[in-house]
């Protein structure tokens, strides 16, 4: 991945946008902020950078307003033509068609997507599968080339009415809607999955597999050997805060402890 045998994505969460409760009516702050880190993220050698919304709370449920996808395309576009490195788009809560237009419009290489396969009871609400509407909509759009990751039994969710369906089967229905790579989280923001969750997925899914939470330099090592990649957001701000900004040291002790690099 991105050259790689094993790659490390950044997560830049972009500052209150348009449409959100926290839009403090100009997009300069956003745009520096969003750059700032995504410079941050390179100089400390990371392999690609993901922009999602998460300053947006509360989150709308299955869409966002037209004003937030426009203003996500803008910061998008400036972070690629900055960083020039893989980037990536989560657009909360479940706007994956949202994210899709918006990576098209800024060119930009993979995105994350919750409410690919079964149901769940997000903090927003009820999230409907939307793996048929989105990849009919990548093809019809000529956009291929966007990989398309997806959570399964994701964070910040119920998911008793799928208990009778195991991770290493929503990790295979995955495969079988066309998803390029699968997420595995733990129950919320900066927690770690367990490795035993990791291996099962890895077992089951043949492309892809992803950490997307809680994931630090004391712990990426029990994870390497079962995923081609991990998201990380939290333990790479200052303070270990996701709300906080990139901290160039904690980056670059993070790859220090990755391979090849």
């Amino acid at each position: 991945m991105f050259g790689h045998n094993f790659a490390v994505i950044g997560m830049v969460h972009v500052l209150p946008l348009p449409g959100s409760a926290g839009w403090r009516g100009s997009m300069q702050p956003i745009l520096e902020s969003a750059v700032a880190d995504a410079r941050a993220y390179k100089e400390g050698g990371i392999d690609a950078v993901m922009l999602e919304n998460m300053h947006d709370a509360p989150y709308l449920r299955g869409y966002v307003e037209p004003e937030t996808t426009a203003a996500l395309a803008v910061v998008a576009s400036a972070v690629k033509k900055e960083c020039l490195l893989p980037v990536g788009i989560q657009i909360l809560a479940g706007a994956n068609l949202e994210a899709l237009g918006v990576a098209l419009a800024a060119e930009l290489d993979f995105m994350r997507v919750e409410g690919f396969v079964f149901a769940h009871i997000g903090d927003e609400g009820w999230h409907e599968s939307c793996a048929a509407q989105l990849i009919r909509r990548r093809a019809a759009l000529r956009a291929e080339h966007i990989k398309i990751w997806v959570d399964i039994k994701k964070k910040h969710s119920a998911h008793a009415i799928t208990a009778d369906v195991s991770l290493a089967e929503t990790a295979e229905a995955a495969d079988f809607f066309c998803a390029d790579g699968v997420i595995v989280t733990g129950t919320a923001t900066g927690v770690p999955p367990s490795v035993g969750d990791v291996k099962e997925t890895r077992e089951a899914f043949p492309k892809d597999v992803l950490v997307g939470s809680g994931v630090t330099v004391e712990n990426i090592y029990d994870y390497m050997p079962y995923c081609n990649a991990v998201i990380v957001g939290s333990s790479l701000k200052h303070e270990g805060c996701w709300r906080n900004a990139v901290d160039i040291a904690r980056v670059q002790a993070l790859m220090k402890a990755v391979p090849d690099r």
